[in-house]
């Protein structure tokens, strides 16, 4: 049986591995831990050389990007609207999300929200390899997360019949 411990490291593409270090670290202060760099693609021997850079994110959780020279320019899922491929980041609470808005603006970077999710509030912005980034503050109560789990499987079994937005949970979004 698997039995997952936790998420080892979420890899996407970057532009340029220096220029996406220093973003991170000015702009969300994560750190560079760990540079991997290869000549051949170690599982293929493919000749491919990379930059493979991991960010500290926190608790032990990872960011890692490749840098890929010899390929063709990055670009992203055109069938996917921009919203919904993101990575989200979780600060420790609303006020916490409030001042790293204001940090990244006076930084430059433009930033969209608080959005209010029910359960938690959001900003989002983009890097500038264009990934979309959010940072999110849990503001729910262990009883509506309890709610939320409960009405789950309910909700995924109405939406695979009807492809309609079950309302199990919509009380999410009539709050302010």
């Amino acid at each position: 049986m698997i039995k997952i411990e936790k998420v080892h490291h979420v890899a996407y593409r970057c532009k340029d591995a220096k220029e996406t270090v220093e973003w991170y670290k000015d702009k969300l202060n994560m750190d560079l831990v760990l540079a991997i760099a290869e000549n051949e693609v170690p599982s293929t021997k493919a000749p491919d050389p990379y930059m493979h850079i991991f960010l500290d994110a926190g608790m032990g959780n990872v960011l890692a990007f490749f840098e890929l020279p010899n390929s063709d320019e990055m670009g992203r899922d055109e069938n996917t609207p921009a919203w919904v491929q993101h990575l989200a980041l979780k600060v420790a609470d609303f006020d916490g999300l409030v001042a790293a808005k204001e940090s990244l603006e006076s930084k430059g970077v433009e930033v969209l929200g608080p959005v209010h999710h029910g359960v938690f509030k959001s900003i989002y912005f983009f890097d500038p390899n264009g990934h979309r980034l959010e940072l999110a503050a849990d503001i729910g109560t262990p009883e509506q997360y309890k709610q939320l789990n409960e009405v789950a499987p309910l909700m995924i079994e109405e939406w695979s019949k009807t492809k309609r937005a079950p309302k199990h949970a919509a009380w999410l979004h009539e709050q302010d």
